[in-house]
């Protein structure tokens, strides 16, 4: 881990949890405010339809909120759609763009993405610009270059000013319990920290990149320790407050 960033451990609950989904963020918050003090920002990013809930759950200990997905327009004729202005007005503070399964499942591109990510910059929002390879990609050798043109593609020139958060997840890893080795990690995390500081030399080392794709409290400490890990977004995991307490005790 870069010891000079100050670590962010987020948790994707995709399109799980109703309103009884809620006694977790009420555990979760118990656990972080009389055990020992977090030493990462924690972030839960709920389904729309309770995120104003976690907001207020997590006021007093410090969980954050953030949303799963924005438009790239702020308002209009777009119905079924969130903008990232109303993500903001119920609470929130960060949104994940780009995730592997919104450009899967979405066609999204990554123009699409970064037309996200610059909304979400102008609605007060701090977004997580996802990217990853999948396993043909890897095994063909094309892992890095595959990511870089991600983010050469998704990344805003407004990430030279505001606040973004990388999160490289092999696609071939989410929800599979397969995980990358820790050399690969490490490199892809080098390689993705080279790009940034080359495009944005005044702030481009202090750019938080997570790792995700099966991060869960057996690997959590391992994962967490490697150079340029700032942090992870975690999918099934973030489910269980203990679980997910237990990822982020291990910073």
């Amino acid at each position: 881990m870069t010891t000079s960033i100050s670590p962010l451990i987020a948790g994707n609950w995709k399109m799980n949890g109703l309103r009884g989904a809620l006694d977790e963020i009420s555990t979760l918050a118990g656990l972080l405010t009389t055990g020992e003090s977090p030493r990462a920002l924690v972030v839960i990013c709920p389904p729309a339809t309770i995120l104003s809930e976690v907001c207020q759950l997590g006021a007093t200990s410090g969980i954050l909120a953030g949303g799963q997905d924005c438009h790239s327009q702020a308002a209009g004729a777009h119905t079924g759609d969130i903008s990232a202005s109303m993500l903001a007005d119920a609470g929130a503070q960060y949104v994940i763009v780009g995730h592997s399964e919104r450009r899967a499942d979405h066609g999204e591109t990554d123009a699409l993405v970064r037309a996200k990510a610059e909304q979400a910059i102008g609605a007060g929002l701090k977004p997580i610009i996802c990217v990853g390879e999948t396993e043909a990609q890897r095994d063909s050798g094309q892992a890095e270059s595959v990511v870089a043109e991600q983010l050469t593609g998704s990344v805003p020139d407004a990430a030279g000013v505001h606040e973004v958060i990388i999160a490289y997840e092999p696609i071939w890893a989410i929800g599979t319990g397969r995980t990358p080795t820790i050399d690969d990690i490490t490199r892809m995390h080098a390689s993705i920290r080279q790009q940034l500081v080359s495009r944005f030399p005044e702030t481009g080392m202090s750019i938080r990149i997570l790792y995700g794709g099966s991060l869960k409290p057996q690997n959590a400490r391992e994962i967490l320790s490697v150079d340029n890990v700032n942090g992870g977004l975690v999918g099934g995991a973030s489910l269980l407050a203990k679980d997910f307490y237990t990822i982020i005790s291990a910073v």
